[in-house]
């Protein structure tokens, strides 16, 4: 295997599928498939999801809602995903627990460094939700902090696309796509990978980033086979 243990951080926007709103069941499945796939192989798997298909804070905002309380709103979403994903993980037998940075139990256990640790060890798929459990932060940043809390080999970005262009490619077909940058490049080149707390936060600790196409499913496990596809990003 490549990677021992990894950040799987995935957007609440990917759970949509085809759909405008909402979680596509079909989509959590085949995300569930795909992660039982390589826990089988013996990888720890943390995962952050976003919650972009339920509720932005920073969007709701600019419509009137008070950026807190909007924010709480996203962070509740973010549970919202994390527990659909778990009963997917369920359905295919991969044992999990769901972790909130807000008390909110018996929902899911409060985050500690210990206890997320403690269950990666024993073979649990340990999903983060509720983001940092403070506003003004988002779920890139969140899925940062977890990933260096729990020490991980990387983080893995699963999106839409596979990897990281020049320009957004489903908005331009020139884009061009990166094999490999660094984190100055997309600080200069001014690439909306993740937001700049985030990117600073991996930089700063030396953790590598992967994006990649998780909607295709096999990639996540071609990750761990040691195949290059998405885009590495690294400090150069």
């Amino acid at each position: 295997m490549k990677y021992k243990r990894i950040l799987l951080k995935l957007s609440g926007e990917s759970l949509m599928g085809n759909q405008k709103y909402g979680i596509d069941v079909k989509c959590v499945e085949s995300y569930a498939r795909q992660i039982k796939e390589i826990a089988d192989m013996g990888v720890q798997i943390g995962i952050v999801i976003g919650g972009g298909n339920i509720f932005r804070g920073l969007s709701g905002s600019k419509k009137g809602f008070d950026r807190v309380k909007g924010d709480s709103m996203g962070m509740l979403a973010t549970v919202i995903n994390a527990l659909a994903l778990s009963s997917a993980l369920d359905n295919e037998g991969c044992k999990n627990r769901v972790l909130t940075a807000i008390r909110m139990e018996p929902i899911g256990e409060f985050y500690a460094k210990s206890k997320a640790v403690e269950y990666l060890e024993q073979g649990y798929v340990t999903l983060f939700s509720a983001g940092t459990g403070n506003p003004y932060f988002t779920t890139d940043t969140g899925s940062s902090l977890r990933a260096i809390e729990i020490e991980a080999d990387a983080m893995l970005k699963g999106t839409r696309v596979d990897g990281i262009y020049t320009a957004d490619p489903e908005k331009d077909p020139t884009a061009v796509k990166f094999d490999q940058i660094t984190y100055d490049e997309i600080y200069n080149k001014g690439l909306k990978v993740m937001d700049l707390t985030a990117t600073t936060m991996c930089k700063e600790n030396h953790l590598p980033i992967v994006v990649f196409n998780m909607d295709v499913e096999g990639n996540l496990k071609k990750l761990m086979d040691g195949e290059e596809i998405g885009t590495v990003v690294y400090e150069g």
